[in-house]
């Protein structure tokens, strides 16, 4: 069985969120930290996702928010070979993100090579950190499935997900979508300047 690494957003995943519930009954699932959820450093995170990932062999990427960009931030890099597949859950616009809570992320530009891994993107139509036109654009960019869930906030406990048991079947989805499937390693540039 793989390894699940979940990939929380800013200010973490905690009590309630369905990131939380998924560490609990996943087997096989732990959380990649970082030194400050309130204050996140892609200098910092992405060395400890790579690091995971080595110790893990190979793994799936569960990622919302702000983790859906430091998992987006591994094309290019070599540890993207051992990622099997990524569910990247309402993933944040830093432009969105850097208004709504100034001097909290320090990400650079937004990320917009293509995975090469099997990637399904989920967002909403009314998420304050990604409008659903750049959710599309981003979706695109990542050459990522995209699925609309409909008028689901951010996809957090704020927005009444908890446990969120449908986002298992996602998962198992991307799964299914990734058996037998070992593509390239992308070289093209992993963000936007």
């Amino acid at each position: 069985m793989s390894e699940v690494l979940i990939l929380p957003g800013l200010f973490g995943s905690g009590e309630g969120h369905w990131q939380h519930h998924w560490l609990e009954d996943q087997p096989g699932s732990r959380c990649v930290a970082q030194d400050d959820w309130d204050r996140p450093n892609l200098e910092a995170w992405l060395p400890r996702l790579e690091g995971a990932l080595e110790e893990a062999g190979e793994a799936y990427l569960v990622a919302h928010s702000l983790g859906c960009l430091l998992a987006a931030r591994l094309a290019g890099r070599s540890a993207a070979r051992r990622v099997k597949g990524a569910l990247l859950v309402a993933p944040c616009d830093l432009q969105d993100t850097e208004i709504l809570h100034p001097g909290h992320i320090t990400f650079g530009g937004m990320p917009t090579a293509p995975l090469p891994f099997p990637s399904i993107v989920v967002g909403s139509m009314n998420d304050a950190y990604m409008t659903v036109d750049r959710l599309s654009l981003f979706g695109r960019l990542w050459n990522a499935e995209t699925r609309n869930i409909g008028l689901a906030g951010h996809i957090n406990v704020a927005s009444g997900f908890g446990r969120w048991r449908s986002g298992y079947r996602l998962l198992e989805a991307l799964k299914t979508q990734a058996r037998g499937r070992r593509p390239a390693v992308s070289m093209l540039p992993a963000f936007a300047v």
